[in-house]
């Protein structure tokens, strides 16, 4: 079971950090990734990180203003999210890859996870 949590309200600018605790097994041998969806949209790749932390992927949207990062001893999953802005408003998701990638783009698409946590709504006020 994946939870989400961290989201919240923030003004154009700042930052937030977002957490995915995985409770009942480990998944610190799988790659994780964030996802978003905005109403009337379609659910987005945000980034991704392999099982051991040491390669990450972001959308470029995102790229240079959020940072993904893992404590596998913790079983969690972070997105650092700093230069907010209103169009980053969404619900964002964590997901498990259990399959391994051979090359990080392999994390971009949302049916290649086996488990969805429930979202955490971000919105960015300008």
């Amino acid at each position: 079971q994946l939870q989400a949590f961290g989201g919240g309200l923030v003004q154009a600018g700042g930052s937030l950090r977002l957490s995915c605790a995985a409770s009942g097994r480990s998944f610190s041998s799988y790659g994780m990734g964030w996802f978003r969806q905005a109403p009337g949209k379609e659910r987005e790749f945000v980034a991704a990180i392999n099982w051991s932390g040491t390669s990450t992927y972001y959308a470029d949207s995102v790229q240079g203003r959020f940072t993904i990062s893992r404590e596998n001893a913790k079983n969690t999953v972070y997105l650092q999210m700093s230069s907010l802005k209103p169009e980053d408003t969404a619900v964002y998701y964590c997901a498990v890859r259990r399959a391994p990638a051979q090359t990080m783009d392999a994390y971009l698409t949302a049916q290649m996870y086996d488990y969805w946590g429930q979202g955490t709504l971000v919105t960015v006020s300008s």
